[in-house]
């Protein structure tokens, strides 16, 4: 009886462990505040965002606005609503720094890997997207909490 208890508490531990929110999981307004991003943590542990609300969610016959710049041609008519642009962060070594993911561009259809730095105050989230091979190579982004 009591290896099943200790087995039980030892399983409510890690799941607790697991449940506890990354302070990066809010929505969030891109620069030009014209999208917002929801960033969550998925079932592989990794963190995730998504776009979930747009300036222009539809082009001009109403219609939601789709992937059309995707490489691949089968999704250029995916809409773009709930459409993950962030893929596969983890914690970095620093805190509040989330690396080994992936950024995706619509607007080009390019993704570019990427890091996630909370600023002090957990307000601001710093986006760099670099070209995978050149970490130099790349552009600065930095996006506010959405209400």
């Amino acid at each position: 009886m009591k290896n099943y208890l200790l087995a039980a508490l030892l399983c409510l531990c890690t799941l607790a462990a697991f449940a506890q929110k990354e302070p990066i999981e809010k929505t969030w307004f891109n620069e030009e505040k014209t999208a917002k991003i929801e960033v969550y943590k998925a079932v592989d542990g990794k963190l995730y965002g998504k776009l979930v609300w747009m300036q222009d969610a539809t082009d001009a016959n109403g219609k939601p606005r789709t992937d059309s710049k995707n490489p691949n041609e089968s999704l250029r008519n995916t809409p773009l609503m709930n459409y993950p642009i962030l893929k596969g962060f983890t914690k970095g070594k620093t805190e509040g720094v989330y690396e080994g993911g992936t950024v995706y561009d619509p607007k080009t259809g390019k993704t570019y890997c990427g890091k996630l730095t909370l600023q002090a105050g957990g307000n601001e989230l710093k986006l760099k997207g670099y070209i995978c091979s050149f970490s130099m190579l790349g552009r600065t982004s930095v996006w506010t909490v959405a209400p």
